[in-house]
């Protein structure tokens, strides 16, 4: 079968950039911006900023009040532990139920994952690590057979995106971080439920702290 990459759409490159600048501050809480100067910036038509103002809406990252225009709503400390909440409980979800499939060859590209973090803990790429940590925590859902709970992961993956390239730079060095999933990914397969609750829980944890951490320091 072959396979086809998805690209990105004009409307998802304009937001993918506009949710960076939100979430590492770059645009600050109340600032007000307008589809006409987002066209001119990123020198499209109005239709793909307008498809991406939509969706940073849905991810409370903007509220659009037309026709004053758009405003930066940034995220909080409230907010920071929503979506680290929301997505402890669709990952805890998501493991429990990867960890009922025996079959080897399904584990081969989580663990490709983990082989690819540790490369880029070894190059000190940060953009590589990010990649390959986020393709290890999708492949959880894949492996969970829920297409409603992978769907779920996947409206959010762009926002928890932005977190992680965010989180993931304060590391210097990422072989702790890829430590953690090398341990993540042996109690899911020979530990149990419990155990693997646990280490997902503390890993999230972490990822939580530091973020709240830098957004506490704006």
């Amino acid at each position: 079968m072959t396979q086809t990459v998805k690209r990105e759409s004009l409307g998802e490159q304009v937001a993918r950039v506009l949710r960076q600048r939100i979430v590492r501050g770059e645009l600050a809480p109340g600032a007000r911006i307008t589809e006409e100067a987002l066209a001119e910036e990123f020198s499209v038509s109005r239709g793909p900023v307008r498809d991406a103002l939509t969706q940073l809406s849905f991810e409370k990252l903007v509220e659009v009040q037309r026709p004053r225009g758009v405003y930066i709503v940034g995220l909080t400390q409230d907010d920071v532990d929503q979506l680290y909440s929301l997505r402890g409980a669709l990952e805890q979800l998501a493991l429990s139920r990867a960890m009922r499939v025996d079959e080897e060859a399904r584990w081969s590209a989580i663990t490709a994952s983990v082989e690819r973090m540790a490369e880029a803990a070894d190059a000190g790429d940060h953009a590589a690590f990010v990649t390959a940590d986020l393709e290890f925590h999708s492949q959880i859902y894949a492996l969970a057979d829920h297409p409603r709970l992978e769907g779920a992961w996947n409206q959010y993956l762009p926002t928890f995106t932005a977190l992680l390239e965010v989180t993931i730079n304060h590391d210097e060095d990422l072989h702790e971080s890829s430590a953690d999933h090398v341990k993540l990914l042996q109690v899911m397969r020979t530990g149990t439920a419990s155990e693997a609750a646990a280490v997902l829980s503390a890993h999230l944890d972490g990822a939580r702290e530091r973020m709240l951490h830098e957004v506490g320091a704006r």
